[in-house]
This record gives structure tokens, sequence and C-alpha cells, in this order.
């Protein structure tokens, strides 16, 4: 009796190759598509945007030598992001600091909770900029300034997101707590922190996000070397093209920062935050 053909399995990509297809395709093909349009929208010489063929064009110097030292703020992108992110770690690290520590007394104590949220939920909603001027005026220096608006921009996230982790963690992990014996220092260590790490990580990368949107905006009116000033300093010499190139890093830059926060969650909480 003949044996029945067995059927072709075809070519199959290795796994590797098939999830870089999945994830670098759809957003290269997107990303070419907007381009194009931009082409096609901006391309006439009336346009009052310059095309992305003139914008490499017009600042082809500024893509190529990020590294570039001139005198004074005029220096290189590489040197203006590195300004920036030396405010954004300070300001963004004293909020974490001091974030998870106002979060872990307010979603312990209730009385913390009654006496301190309602102010922490009004404090919040003022505009990052409006501090600057009462920054200026307490530090009258621009940098301090600047990482004050970084405080106080990313704080608040990490305090609502930390208390939230704290009230919600199991009763029967505080059952196993006292079964145990555990003091303050090592229900804080072994029990709340990994508990809520899901919820601070969460509200950490918020802020990272509100900490990089705060520093361009306030780099715009304080001076000085940083990627807001650059924008603000092109935007004064009609640079626009010098804009568009600043906004590209700016936006790279945040999708890095917030990655690296994701990453850190993922590696600490064992999966339990999803990138």
């Amino acid at each position: 009796m003949a044996r029945a053909a067995r059927p072709s399995a075809g070519f199959r990509l290795p796994p590797f190759v098939k999830t870089l297809a999945d994830n670098v395709l759809p957003p290269l093909i997107m990303l070419a598509v907007l381009l194009g349009a931009w082409e096609l929208l901006c391309s006439s010489p009336t346009s009052s945007l310059p095309a992305p063929s003139r914008v490499l064009e017009e600042s082809w110097a500024l893509i190529v030598d990020p590294f570039y030292i001139g005198q004074g703020t005029d220096q290189g992108m590489f040197w203006h992001i590195f300004a920036s992110l030396q405010r954004v770690a300070v300001g963004y690290a004293l909020a974490a600091i001091a974030g998870i520590a106002l979060g872990t007394l307010i979603g312990q104590s209730d009385l913390a909770m009654r006496g301190l949220d309602p102010i922490f939920q009004v404090l919040r909603t003022v505009p990052p900029l409006a501090w600057l001027p009462l920054s200026l005026a307490a530090f009258r220096d621009g940098n301090p300034s600047a990482i004050f608006v970084i405080f106080i921009t990313a704080v608040w996230p990490v305090i609502i997101n930390t208390a939230v982790g704290i009230r919600n963690i199991p009763q029967d992990y505080q059952n196993v707590a006292k079964v145990l014996r555990l003091n303050g220092f090592e229900y804080f260590t072994k029990i709340m922190l990994p508990a809520a790490a899901p919820y601070i990580f969460t509200g950490l990368r918020i802020g990272i996000g509100l900490s990089w949107l705060a520093i361009v905006a306030a780099e715009m009116l304080i001076g000085g070397v940083g990627i807001g000033f650059f924008i603000w300093d092109a935007w004064n010499s009609s640079l626009i093209s010098d804009i568009i190139v600043a906004l590209v890093y700016v936006g790279i830059v945040g999708f890095m920062l917030d990655r690296v926060i994701a990453l850190i969650a993922n590696a600490v909480t064992r999966g339990n935050v999803k990138a």
C-alpha cells in the first residue's frame, strides 16, 4: 500500500527574525508613510514648515557633529541634552526618594492620609512652570530652580502610586508578617516594598516622563546650556529645521528614559510590571 505524501512544511523564518520583523517593520512602515506625507505637504516653496529633505540640508552639520564645542552656549546637541539630563537626574532622584517615603507614610497611616492627601491633591494640579518664578525667587539661580521644577513635577505620581500600592497590600501578607513577628524594618523590606513595587514603578515611569517634559519647558525660560534653551534660541534665530532636529532628539531621549525605568522595573519585580 502506497504511503500518503507528507505535506510540505514550507519555509519558516527563524524566530528572532520573525520577532524583529513583528516589532520593527510596523513602526518603520508608519514612519515612512508619515515622512512621505510630510514631504508632500511641505514641499512647496511657500510652505511655512520645511520638508524632511530641507531639514536634512539645513541642519546636516547639527546632526553629524553632536559633540561640537563652541563658545558659551554654542554647543553641539549632545552637550545640550547632557546638561538637561544632569538636571533631570538630580531632580528625579530627589522626587523618587521623597515620593516613596511620603507615599509609604500616607499608605500606612490613616492620620497622614487625612492630613496630607488633600494638600497633595491641590498642589499636584499646579502647572510645573507656575513654580518656576517662585523657585527663581528662592534660589536666585537658574540651575537649582530647574531642578526644583523637575522635583515638584515628578514627585506627585510617585507619592500617589506608592500610597495606593501600600494600601493594596493583601491582608494575607500582613497576617504572615504578624505570624513571623517581623519588626518594622523587616516588614518594610520583605513585605511592603515587594508587594507595592509594581505600583511604585508605575509612578516612577510617569515621573520620568513628566521630568523630561518639565526640563525642556523650564530651560526655555532659565537660559544657559540645555535642550530647552537650544529650542528657544533656535526659534529666536528662525532656525526651524534645527528645532525639528532637536524635537526628534527630545523624543528619542524621552523614549529611552522610559525604557530604562521599565527594564529596571521588570528586573526588580520579576516581570510583574509590563514594559
